[in-house]
């Protein structure tokens, strides 16, 4: 997708006016919506795993099949995502998005059968992997320069709100159903209105894409300049020389050159070893096991004697300390560095890990763990997460987009945003198989990975703070 890469800072631009700066924090908000949804329907599952596994009898391998199922459809929604946005337009993506979680979250709150469900959280999926692209570059297209990188970080926020939401509303819902997964709420189960909840948000993501303006570049790739101008005035304020800005934008969208997946081959190991770095940082950023604690934390918890209503508001805890990690994430990449932050997020996930490890290796007694190991249970669970969110979380992101050269960024790019999805699902899919066999040594091995990330780190990956896009190589 041409939107993804950003043309340096040109002369035409100026600091936006404060007049156009709520106009254009509207504009944003209302663009990460999306991001909202993103992190809302990839968590919100959570709440209904065990009752999905009650309703249909499954066992843990069709069931993980079934909650990993919707990363499919996101691969494909962000493989396919730039290409539909550089045909219609930004905004009718949006659209596009909006009524694929609409018609999802409906289908997920009264499916017919298993298959259905599992059709549903594809369908789901897909508008989860358009939003994760077409947020971020409509978001990049429409900030004035020197309020992009601020602005740009709206996106990551509303994941983690996103995924804080759901958890607080499943746990609303739980409480309406007096602590049942599967209990009844005016004809419909629990986990049916915890999937179905969605449709609020989605609906308004759909009329706030109807209030914001198609982003000026699409416009100008189409020939819509005089709407270009104004929506450039309207951004960046009438004081800026619109036909110079116009002209910018136009030569920068010419010189840019569509890497292909050829420019990533090297001679030795297939893709070029920056590539392979990129890879790594993806993959890694997975192989911890982070996303256990955003589909699977409730019946985790259940799993080892904690009653539902209280695995539900751990739940909800933890994504508050996700969202807490991730404004210290975004404080600090910029004033300590990249790697640091990687490194330091690492040995506090293998630690906390390590202990998690522990306290599953314990024997239950009645079925719940022991007093001590179960306080280390939830402390050190808690702990990854904030160390995930404040390094891993943000950093690998900031690394995809600055670590690449110019000429092979989107390309890279892309193949890094696999390689996640991937790993994203081979995590999801294998968790609770794994657990069934051996809780604590599945903590084990996502520990190792922790443990791993670091020597990775300190050996391939070169600090990116302070170095212009023009100096990677």
């Amino acid at each position: 997708m041409t939107s993804t890469a950003q043309p340096p800072p040109v002369s035409g631009a100026r600091e936006a006016h404060p007049d156009h700066l709520g106009h254009v924090i509207f504009i944003t908000a209302a663009a990460a919506m999306g991001g909202f949804l993103f992190g809302y329907d990839s968590s919100v599952i959570n709440g209904a795993v065990e009752a999905i596994r009650d309703r249909y009898d499954i066992g843990s391998g069709t069931l993980a099949q079934v909650i990993a199922i919707a990363l499919i459809g996101c691969a494909i929604g962000a493989a396919t995502a730039g290409r539909i946005a550089d045909r219609i337009g930004r905004i009718r993506c949006m659209q596009i998005a909006a009524a694929l979680f609409t018609v999802s979250a409906v289908g997920s709150c009264v499916p017919f059968a298993l298959w259905d469900l599992a059709f549903w959280r594809i369908v789901g999926g897909f508008a989860i992997g358009m939003a994760s692209v077409i947020g971020p570059a409509y978001i990049a297209e429409v900030s004035p320069p020197a309020y992009r990188g601020r602005l740009a970080s709206f996106q990551q926020a509303a994941i983690v709100i996103g995924i804080a939401v759901s958890q607080l509303v499943n746990y609303g819902i739980l409480q309406l159903a007096d602590g049942e997964q599967r209990g009844e709420i005016a004809g419909l189960e629990a986990w049916q209105w915890m999937l179905g909840v969605m449709v609020v948000p989605a609906v308004l993501y759909g009329l706030l894409s109807f209030a914001i303006p198609e982003s000026p570049r699409f416009l100008i790739s189409v020939g819509r300049t005089d709407r270009a101008k104004e929506v450039l005035g309207e951004v960046e304020g009438h004081s800026v020389d619109l036909d110079a800005r116009v002209a910018e934008i136009d030569l920068a969208m010419r010189s840019e050159h569509k890497s292909s997946f050829k420019d990533l081959l090297g001679s030795r190991f297939g893709f070029l070893p920056i590539v392979w770095v990129g890879i790594g940082l993806s993959v890694f950023q997975q192989l911890v096991g982070i996303n256990v604690a955003f589909y699977y934390s409730s019946t985790l918890w259940q799993s080892v004697g904690i009653d539902p209503t209280d695995s539900f508001l751990y739940s909800f805890t933890t994504s508050i300390i996700n969202i807490i990690g991730t404004v210290i994430a975004m404080v600090f990449v910029d004033r300590i560095g990249r790697r640091p932050l990687a490194l330091i997020g690492s040995a506090g996930m293998a630690i906390a890990l390590a202990f998690e490890a522990w306290a599953f290796s314990a024997d239950l007694v009645d079925g719940k763990l022991p007093t001590t190991q179960g306080v280390v249970a939830l402390v050190a669970a808690h702990v990854f997460v904030l160390f995930f969110a404040l390094s891993w979380g943000v950093v690998v992101w900031v690394f995809l987009g600055e670590m690449f050269p110019n000429r092979i960024r989107a390309a890279a790019l892309g193949v890094a945003a696999s390689a996640q999805w991937i790993a994203n699902w081979a995590i999801t899919a294998s968790f609770p198989s794994l657990s069934d066999w051996n809780l604590s040594g599945t903590y084990v091995i996502y520990t190792a990975f922790a443990v791993l990330s670091i020597p990775f780190v300190l050996r391939y990956v070169k600090e990116t703070k302070g170095k212009a896009l023009e100096e990677m190589g």
